[in-house]
């Protein structure tokens, strides 16, 4: 039996908390018991990119024939299937596996959620930390093909550990999360997950030897949606006569990180607001890198990064897309910063469930006291980026 209607003390659930294609969603369809008490709904999710990436002179070598043009061509960023459910109208359930990846990120999320009140309800599983807006977003709906650089870029430390490469995104881990709403305007989030990040599938933790308590990862998030419950969207045609607002503060603390190297801190603020035609994303988010005892290495190393973005349906098929992200990736004692402007447009064929995704962004570096500085600051990243992404939904 097919079903499209969901109860209202569902719809949180439904709306917001899938991170692929929700139980309300239109695309594909929906299996229910006659009662109404279980409901079953598979997905697929689709991308396929086309990528240029230019890099400057800085870090390559010319005695081995290093080319400024790499990591270009074509690319499968994500080949999820998978299913979500509810049942008894109090246990969400979703479990998706991603084709494109391997290791333990074969497996993007498995979790179940008793939720019998709005105001509390317990996830267990791998699913997103709580923590930025960026990451924070259903799949698929992101303003950009790309996440910004300043989360998913690692750090620059001044010493040579393999080991400890932190960046300030933390994304999909194992763990226990209480969430809930109160008066459809306040939400929180407080979680315990293994810190490990999405590739590790197993519990491989220990007790912190400098705080003796268990390594892993502390996150809490507060929310204000003044507006009702904020949809987990960057930009949809479905929703062109909406006025919804989020703020957000959110920290984490993941205790021996890095292979128990490193105490990471973080913290951000977020601002996204969907009226009508109109999308304002806007992040700030902070990261502080202490290392254990045993390392022996009494400095400490801040970081800092955020951006601001827009976007503009001119009618329901075309949007367009700016995007202005900062990073402090080399820490605040050295100074200096990457800035990275960015432009895109996205074309929705709502009716077949297809998007196509069009960017690109410049990196470029200010405010840097040495050459030398400056030159480490971008190592790895592209000076000039194009993405341009198909993505087909289920």
């Amino acid at each position: 039996m097919l079903a499209a209607v969901i109860p209202a003390a569902a719809q949180y659930d439904a709306d917001t908390e899938n991170g692929v294609v929700s139980i309300a969603d239109h695309r594909g369809f929906t299996f229910t018991t006659k009662k109404g008490d279980f409901q079953f709904k598979p997905y697929l999710l689709v991308q396929t990119s086309a990528n240029y990436n230019y890099y400057d002179d800085a870090g390559l070598d010319p005695a081995y024939n290093q080319d400024n043009v790499a990591n270009s061509g074509f690319a499968i960023p994500y080949a999820v299937l998978g299913f979500t459910g509810k049942a008894f109208n109090i246990v969400t359930f979703n479990l998706s596996i991603n084709a494109a990846a391997s290791g333990g990120n074969l497996l993007q999320q498995a979790w179940a959620d008793i939720r019998p009140k709005e105001a509390i309800g317990v996830r267990v599983g791998k699913f997103k930390t709580p923590f930025s807006h960026a990451y924070l977003t259903t799949l698929g709906e992101t303003l950009f093909p790309v996440l910004p650089t300043s989360l998913t870029s690692q750090v620059i430390l001044p010493y040579s550990l393999n080991a400890v490469t932190p960046h300030i995104g933390t994304g999909f881990d194992l763990g226990v999360e209480v969430h809930g709403m109160f008066g459809g305007k306040y939400g929180y989030q407080v979680g315990v997950f293994n810190g490990t990040g999405a590739s590790v599938n197993l519990a491989t933790k220990t007790l912190s030897d400098d705080w003796h308590i268990p390594s892993l990862l502390y996150a809490a998030r507060l929310t204000w949606q003044p507006f009702g419950v904020m949809p987990a969207s960057q930009g949809d045609p479905r929703r062109l006569n909406q006025n919804k607002m989020l703020v957000g503060l959110s920290a984490s603390m993941n205790v021996e990180s890095e292979n128990e190297s490193t105490n990471d801190f973080r913290a951000g603020a977020e601002f996204s607001w969907l009226h009508n035609r109109w999308y304002f994303g806007a992040e700030f988010y902070y990261m502080h890198v202490g290392f254990t005892k045993r390392q022996k290495i009494d400095q400490t190393f801040n970081y800092f990064g955020g951006y601001a973005q827009l976007g503009y349906f001119f009618n329901r098929h075309w949007q367009g897309a700016l995007r202005y992200d900062i990073f402090e990736r080399n820490s605040t004692g050295k100074g200096g910063l990457l800035n990275m402007p960015a432009v895109g447009v996205n074309y929705f064929i709502d009716s077949i469930n297809l998007k196509l995704q069009g960017m690109y962004q410049y990196t470029g570096r200010t405010g840097h006291d040495r050459q030398m500085d400056r030159d480490e600051d971008n190592l790895g990243l592209a000076t000039s980026s194009v993405v341009i992404m198909a993505q087909y939904t289920f």
